[in-house]
């Protein structure tokens, strides 16, 4: 019986992702943010290690250009955290993908890290992995519906099992 699924060789995926990547720059070079293919292949690596370590598998790829296209306006972005800053993100997104249980869409979840990233972190991905995103997190695992407003949602969890003063 022939299979259903055909797989595609990961060096054929990569290069299609690499390219991809390099693609975002048309939009990204208003930023003055550019990727070369040497980065472009580092990210996709790290996208690699990612879904490894995460026991995740991807079917529709396009995270990373995602990512790409959400941050490059960030005032927090420069040609000297560009490529640094998108590993970590990249590591960040597959994280939480599973810290939540996959309950928030990718689209949403990029625009959380997004809204995060540049608001309440100031560019700080260590604030955005240790405490916006533990805190979302924790929300998703406990049912609160209303995880994006996450201190708020916290907050009114620890006021209805008695913890307020």
């Amino acid at each position: 019986m022939q299979s259903m699924f055909t797989l595609i060789p990961s060096s054929v995926t990569n290069q299609l992702a690499i390219a991809e990547i390099v693609d975002c720059n048309e939009k990204t070079s208003h930023y003055g943010l550019i990727l070369s293919q040497a980065d472009a292949l580092e990210l996709v690596i790290t996208r690699s290690e990612a879904l490894s370590n995460y026991g995740r598998i991807e079917f529709n790829g396009g995270i990373i250009s995602k990512l790409i296209l959400s941050f490059s306006n960030s005032p927090f972005l420069t040609k000297h955290n560009y490529v640094a800053t998108l590993n970590d993100l990249i590591e960040t997104f597959y994280y939480f993908k599973n810290e939540t249980l996959d309950e928030i869409s990718d689209d949403e979840l990029i625009s959380l890290i997004k809204k995060y990233f540049d608001q309440r972190c100031q560019g700080s991905v260590e604030l955005l992995q240790n405490r916006e995103f533990e805190v979302l997190a924790r929300n998703v695992r406990y049912g609160i519906s209303d995880y994006e407003d996450i201190y708020k949602a916290t907050e009114e969890s620890f006021d209805e099992e008695g913890f307020d003063e």
